[in-house]
C-alpha cells in the first residue's frame, strides 16, 4: 500500500513539475523528482509518463491536448452526492491526471478538487454550479 501511495505522490509531484515549467528530458525530470525526495530511475519516470498520458511536443513535456484527452483518459463518469459534490470515476491511475486537466480549465464555480487513484472529489458552490460544472467537465471528457 505505501508504494501505491509513494507512486501517486510521485505522479503528482510529475505533474506538477511539467506544468511549472518546460521540461525537455527524463533525466530532467527524474533529477527534479529526486530534489523532492522521490527515489526514482528514468525508466519508471518513462512508466509514469506513459500511465499519466504525458506527451512530448516541441522537445518539452506537456499534458495531452483536449483532442487527444478523450481517447487517452477513457471514460469519466460523474455523480453528483449532495448539493456541493460531484464524485468522478476513472480507469485506475487516472484521477490525478484528469484533476490537473480539471484545475487547469479554471472553472469558477469548482471550489477544489482531490484525486485519488480513480476517484476524484470535486466541490462546487452550490447546487446550481453543480449541474453547470457536471456538464462542462463531461464536454471536456467527450460526454
Amino acid at each position: 500500500m505505501a508504494w501505491i501511495m509513494q507512486k501517486k505522490d510521485r505522479q503528482n509531484a510529475l505533474l506538477s513539475l511539467i506544468n511549472l515549467r518546460p521540461i525537455g528530458s527524463q533525466g530532467e525530470l527524474a533529477s527534479r523528482l529526486c530534489d523532492q525526495g522521490f527515489s526514482v530511475t528514468q525508466a519508471s519516470v518513462s512508466r509514469d509518463l506513459d500511465e499519466l498520458g504525458i506527451v512530448k511536443l516541441n522537445g518539452h513535456y506537456m499534458l495531452p491536448h483536449e483532442s487527444s484527452s478523450k481517447s487517452e483518459f477513457g471514460k469519466v463518469s460523474l455523480d453528483k452526492a449532495g448539493d456541493n459534490l460531484i464524485v468522478g470515476r476513472c480507469a485506475s491511475g487516472l484521477a490525478s491526471a484528469i484533476t490537473v486537466k480539471i484545475d487547469a480549465a479554471n472553472i469558477p464555480d469548482i471550489v477544489g478538487t482531490i484525486a485519488g487513484d480513480d476517484t476524484i472529489f470535486i466541490a462546487v458552490k452550490d447546487a446550481e454550479s453543480q449541474a453547470a460544472v457536471v456538464q462542462k467537465i463531461g464536454e471536456m471528457f467527450g460526454q
